[in-house]
Formats: C-alpha cells, structure tokens, sequence
C-alpha cells in the first residue's frame, strides 16, 4: 500500500517510520528559490520556509520535536549560519522557499545550493539588541506593536542576521546585533527585552562653534592713558583730599600760603606777649597745610589770624573801635619763688 504527496508516492511504512530510521538527524542539501517564483509573496514577512513533501516524511520518522527549527548553511560561506522555521511541505522536490533577506545573509543567489539541518534544541530569548538600518525607522509612531506584530512570524533570532520589518508600504532593514543567552534564540512564547541600537546612517548634531575673537593689530592698540584720565569703560579710580576746605566760621577759606615759615612769622608777630619771669611767651601757630605739629598746642589760632587780616582790611581812618578780643596767656604772671 502506498500514498501520494505532491506528486511522488510513498510507501506507507516509510510514513509510519518503519524503516529503522528514527533518532537521527536531519540533513538534506537544495536549492534556494524566492518567494516569488513559488508565488507566495507572504513568506517575506518572518523566517518560516517551505520544504518538499519528502522532508516531511523523513522528519517524522525521526520524531523531531515541534517546533522544528533548522540550521541554514550555504555551499559558499559555510562559516556563515542562518537558523529558520518551517511554514509548509508544498515545495518542489529537491528545492526550498526562503525569503530574499534570508538568502542575502547567506550570500546565495537563486538556483544556488544550501545545506539544511536539524538544529538542536534552542535556548528561550530574554534579550535581543536591534540597529535599524535607516534613521527613518525611528520616526514610526509606535514601533512596539510594528515590531511585536512582525516578531510574531519569526521563531528564532540568529546574531549578525539582517531581518526585515514591513510597515505602511515600506520595508525597514534591522541587524540583530546581540542575543541572550545564546548566538541563536528562540522566540516562540517567551517574554524577550528588545533594546535600539543607534541607526547606520545615524549622525550626531554638531555643536555650535563659537565666534573667533577679533585679534586687533599692534598699530591700532591705543596709547597707554595717564594716571589722571579717565579711559573710557572704566571706573574712575579714588583721589583722596581732592576737594575744597572749608572754616568752621564761615568764611571762605584762603589760599595756601607759599610756606609753612611765613605762616610761622605771621602768626607769631599778631600773637600778644606777656611776661614771665622776663620771657616772652608766643602762642605756636598753625602750618601752612591745616596740620599741627607734633608736640605743640594752639590757642586762638584762629583768632590771631583773623585778628591779623581785620587789622589789614581795615582802613587807617577808621573811627569805630572793635569789641576786644580773647588773647591768650594775656593775663599776670606769678613766680612761685619769693
């Protein structure tokens, strides 16, 4: 008793695994079609393929375990490795279906041979790093469900594979550039941290460059300013005693007489005598500068002098006669010896 399965017959003890065949591992080599020329269009979006009627037989007499997930090597690069899952059994004998993305990892073109195996039990993915290769990708306005949605036709994650995302009418290249725990994960029913990774063509904002300062010629710099002008920008600097005197009596103040000598004379000629013990005494006058000299008192200086200007501004007519005024060390003197 046989069946027939696309077109070729089988045995059906060879169906029921009879033939001694199971335990073992699957491997076939075939060649690569695209989608298109199988006419299913669909198979781009995920990493499921389609495989003759007749690794299904074999499949099932090795009792490989659901879901099957297959190693992918080509012929070219066999350094190179892809891992994939299985949509259906309905491609011809001797070829597999696999999306184009698929074979531009593995550098196959159509027509080409590719080494397929079963691939041993692969761990559960709990991270999974992703470099869009296009800035654009980031402008989507919800790339969780676009990338949740697309992942749900995957079954497995291979580091260094390039998938594509389809969304709006556009298809969007991603690296997969780190999976945890392992190089190859599998997706199917577990909760896996999906990280971004900057895009390709991604670049950084300059940053602003700053005016140059302008460099002013040697000949240009202005002349150094004196000390008593006062250079525009800047504060005038502090002059101490700049300004006027003024009396205590009201008067204006007169102007500075040429030397503290002649101030000397005049206040001692104006100044009244007494006697005391035959001395004559004289009252210390003030130097020209307003100071008093160290170890000298002054009595009336004041007095003395407006004494000595009213005796000058007054005519040699005058008849009034002036209210006396206080002299000092005017009075008697007394000798303590007798």
């Amino acid at each position: 008793m046989s069946l027939v399965f696309g077109g070729r017959r089988y045995a059906v003890d060879d169906l029921l695994g009879l033939d001694g065949g199971g335990g073992g591992t699957f491997e076939q080599t075939y060649r690569c079609l695209p989608p298109s020329a199988a006419a299913t269009p669909h198979l781009e979006d995920g990493d499921r393929v389609l495989l003759p009627p007749s690794a299904l037989h074999r499949l099932t007499s090795l009792h490989v375990d659901y879901p099957m997930l297959f190693e992918l090597r080509s012929g070219s690069a066999a350094d190179r490795a892809s891992h994939c899952g299985v949509l259906e059994f309905v491609a011809m004998e001797g070829t597999v279906v696999m999306p184009r993305w698929m074979m531009s990892n593995l550098r196959l073109d159509e027509g080409d041979h590719v080494h397929l195996r079963t691939a041993a039990a692969l761990p559960k993915g709990t991270y999974v790093k992703l470099r869009p290769h296009a800035a654009a990708f980031l402008d989507v306005s919800n790339r969780k469900a676009v990338l949740e949605k697309t992942l749900r036709a995957f079954t497995c994650l291979t580091t260094g594979d390039t998938i594509m995302v389809s969304y709006n009418g556009r298809s969007y290249y991603i690296d997969v550039v780190e999976t945890r725990p392992a190089a190859a994960v599998s997706i199917i029913e577990t909760d896996c941290e999906v990280d971004f990774a900057p895009p390709l063509d991604y670049k950084e904002p300059e940053k602003p460059r700053l005016p140059a300062p302008a460099v002013v010629p040697a000949s240009s710099k202005a002349p150094p300013a004196d000390d008593g002008a006062v250079v525009k920008g800047e504060e005038p600097k502090f002059k101490p005693f700049a300004g006027s005197g003024k009396r205590l009596d009201g008067k204006a103040s007169a102007a500075p007489q040429a030397s503290s000598e002649g101030a000397d004379d005049a206040c001692s000629a104006a100044a009244p005598s007494g006697s005391n013990n035959g001395k004559r005494q004289q009252a210390p006058a003030p130097s020209s500068s307003g100071r008093q000299k160290t170890g000298k008192l002054v009595f009336g200086s004041s007095s003395a002098s407006s004494s000595v200007s009213s005796s000058k501004e007054e005519p040699p007519n005058k008849t009034t006669k002036d209210e006396p005024k206080f002299q000092a060390f005017a009075g008697k003197s007394y000798s303590l010896k007798r």
